[in-house]
């Protein structure tokens, strides 16, 4: 297993004071930058030991004006740690204001920490 959130934190801190990793307590101070890891999971194990890491982060970027400039400064901070971006789509909000979900997926290398993607068919 790996954990790059503090490495995702310290870059997305650079963007915004209100990021986390959990429910936002200061929903004043635009824009909000939720992140979370959803899913780290072996990828590769031999000798009995865990050789490559599937991990995949959700991103949710609420704001009071438009989210495309952050989406596109944190995809560039995903797409520098070789993690590549799956989805980025508009989210309709209750509360008015513009909301983007963003996803990032690899396959880390737990000894040199090398990035791969997953080969896709067809």
């Amino acid at each position: 297993m790996i954990n790059i959130k503090p490495l995702i934190y310290k870059e997305l801190e650079k963007l915004t004071d209100n990021v986390t990793d959990t429910y936002p307590d200061d929903w004043e101070h635009f824009p909000v930058v939720i992140y979370l890891e959803e899913e780290n999971k072996p990828y590769e194990q031999y000798d009995n030991q865990e050789q490559k890491t599937y991990v995949r982060y959700k991103v949710d970027i609420f704001n009071n004006d438009t989210t495309s400039d952050m989406a596109t400064s944190i995809n560039s901070i995903f797409a520098s740690l070789g993690l590549k971006r799956t989805t980025c789509q508009d989210v309709p909000d209750p509360s008015n204001l513009r909301h983007k979900l963003m996803r990032f997926e690899g396959i880390v290398d737990l000894n040199s920490e090398l990035v791969y993607q997953q080969r896709m068919e067809g």
